[in-house]
């Protein structure tokens, strides 16, 4: 098999570094780019995160010599690479013009910013739920005028705690759900000695990310029309997003009420049974299983449970009535593997096996 050739926008930063931990030795893709700001363009890149390096393992080899790009500089790297994923952080409306130039350049952008989300057009993916949702980039190259560039995003982080322990149980149809999160300081693309306020400490406001939190399901959700994605009209969520001092991971903390309630053992088998797409296709980075229930009381917890299947997996546990909605669970998932940087490449092996990304 050819290897696709990737570029990674945004290198420099954690999201960016994470992505280049796990292209390291990928069956299917070669990092042959670089990109970030000016301010790093055209330094090797271990010398342009020298003192910034934020991965527990060494950086790989393969990459610390490559000099980094410009990432304005769209025409030198789309020649480069077969497909690029995008980590910048920009303003949104640079960010979505940015990743619209590699679109409309012929380079597929498979993005885990907040830009593109909420265009109609742009499928917010994640493989295991609505994978269908690709076939909305044929209209998408429409209106861009292309005819293989287009971009894919990835959801917010925090809701891939939650969303895909509520997915396998929508025959049940959930009416109401409300969701605390508790948000690893990495979310925020940091760590706990670069962030010494976070040190014992909590802090019930992440600006912007309740009112993504509540609407991105529903898009999940949603289904394909002549306008674009049209999201879902229920459930209704009702959200709060927690900082709090630890490392990596989300949990989640979930009350949902169904118009029809499902029993303990239905939602469990539910859980147990759910085989998705990517998993079915053997994916390189799918998760086997994608979801696992803990019968222990005091599973699912941070520190034990977000490395579960290298980080792609989602994590349930706790579930019991609810006295005010019918049921309750808490649920978790590392934040920058499944919820970011390893979504995104899972969501990128799904396009390629699709047809969607190609070797130029």
């Amino acid at each position: 098999m050819k290897k696709y050739r990737a570029a990674v926008i945004g290198a420099t930063g954690m999201v960016g570094q994470r992505f280049l931990m796990l292209l390291e030795n990928h069956p299917w893709f070669q990092v042959t780019a670089v990109a970030a700001s000016k301010s790093s363009a055209g330094k090797s890149y271990e010398e342009s995160v020298a003192g910034r390096w934020k991965m527990s393992k060494p950086m790989p080899e393969a990459v610390a010599k490559l000099i980094v790009e410009d990432a304005s500089n769209i025409e030198r790297i789309a020649g480069a690479v077969d497909f690029a994923f995008c980590a910048v952080d920009l303003p949104k409306d640079q960010t979505l013009a940015l990743e619209e130039a590699y679109a409309r350049a012929e380079t597929p952008v498979i993005s885990c910013n907040s830009a593109g989300r909420m265009v109609p057009d742009i499928p917010m993916i994640i493989p295991e739920l609505n994978p269908h949702h690709a076939a909305i980039i044929d209209r998408q190259r429409e209106r861009l005028g292309t005819k293989s560039g287009f971009i894919a995003v990835k959801p917010n982080c925090s809701i891939q705690s939650y969303t895909p322990a509520l997915h396998p149980l929508l025959e049940f149809r959930p009416e109401k759900v409300f969701a605390c999160t508790y948000q690893a300081v990495s979310g925020a693309g940091k760590t706990l000695e670069s962030w010494p306020e976070m040190a014992d400490n909590v802090n019930p406001l992440i600006p912007g990310e309740e009112e993504k939190s509540a609407l991105e399901p529903l898009k999940i959700w949603g289904v394909i029309t002549e306008r674009g994605i049209k999201p879902a009209i229920a459930p209704t969520f009702g959200v709060q997003c927690v900082r709090v001092p630890v490392t990596d991971g989300h949990m989640a903390a979930v009350s949902v009420s169904f118009a029809k309630k499902p029993s303990k053992e239905e939602i469990l088998e539910r859980w147990k049974t759910f085989e998705p797409l990517p998993q079915r296709w053997n994916l390189p980075s799918a998760p086997k299983p994608f979801l696992k229930y803990f019968d222990e009381p005091d599973r699912p917890q941070t520190r034990l449970d977000r490395d579960f299947e290298n980080g792609m997996g989602v994590t349930i546990g706790r579930l019991r009535p609810d006295p005010i909605f019918d049921w309750r669970f808490v649920s978790l998932s590392h934040n920058t593997l499944r919820g970011a940087a390893g979504g995104a490449v899972l969501t990128a092996e799904l396009l390629c096996r699709e047809g969607y990304i190609i070797n130029k």
